[in-house]
């Protein structure tokens, strides 16, 4: 010990003498990196999920497009597009049978059945066993749909299966197959379902 120094015992060191004091602008800066990093995160993410819900959206666009790019429809309409006027499927053989409703809603309209082609055995895309009217409140008929029936499957029409519908039926028919086309009117259930939610029977008066 030198002279003169009074002795003032062991020096303590405290263990957060060795910590840096944080002052403002280096806490400022930590707070910065520690934003940064946290919005890099959610970019991550972000670019993560964007590739996913992308695909997603090109999936339900696609379908929607096929859907209503139908060559099937087109190919119905093109060929049938004379029965818009009532009168022509008469006097090719159609007769009306009972409006039919759905129990889920909506309806098929009322079908203008054609006896022979029921008979003949044939599925031929401009004879459709059958063409479906809509009655309008002006007592008209507006064309909606065609069905083609057989009773041999199963059967198909450019690709697209019949549906089977068993006996005994609303109809009165044997078990048959059919596809109903919703060329005329759109069908958010499909161009080849049964019924057609904005199709209604409340308009029908005795079919002319």
């Amino acid at each position: 010990m030198e002279a003169g120094l009074t002795p003032i015992g062991p020096i303590r060191h405290s263990p957060l003498a060795a910590v840096p004091a944080i002052t403002p602008s280096v806490a400022g800066t930590n707070m910065g990196l520690l934003t940064t990093h946290n919005q890099m995160e959610t970019e991550m993410k972000t670019f993560r999920w964007t590739p996913a819900f992308a695909l997603i959206s090109l999936f339900a666009v696609g379908t929607a497009v096929a859907e209503e790019s139908s060559p099937l429809v087109d190919h119905v309409r093109t060929a049938n597009d004379r029965f818009k006027d009532v009168a022509v499927a008469v006097a090719e053989g159609y007769g009306p049978i009972p409006c039919a409703s759905s129990p889920q809603g909506g309806a098929m309209g009322i079908h203008y059945v054609n006896g022979a082609f029921l008979k003949d055995g044939v599925t031929d895309l401009a004879k459709p066993e059958a063409v479906m009217y809509e009655p309008q409140a002006d007592g008209k008929m507006a064309l909606v749909a065609v069905e083609y029936i057989a009773f041999k499957g199963p059967a198909a029409l450019e690709g697209h299966l019949f549906n089977f519908n068993s006996a005994p039926n609303r109809y009165g028919l044997d078990p048959f197959y059919e596809l109903h086309v919703w060329a005329w009117k759109p069908n958010s259930t499909g161009h080849f379902a049964d019924n057609n939610p904005d199709v209604s029977c409340n308009a029908v008066t005795e079919p002319k």
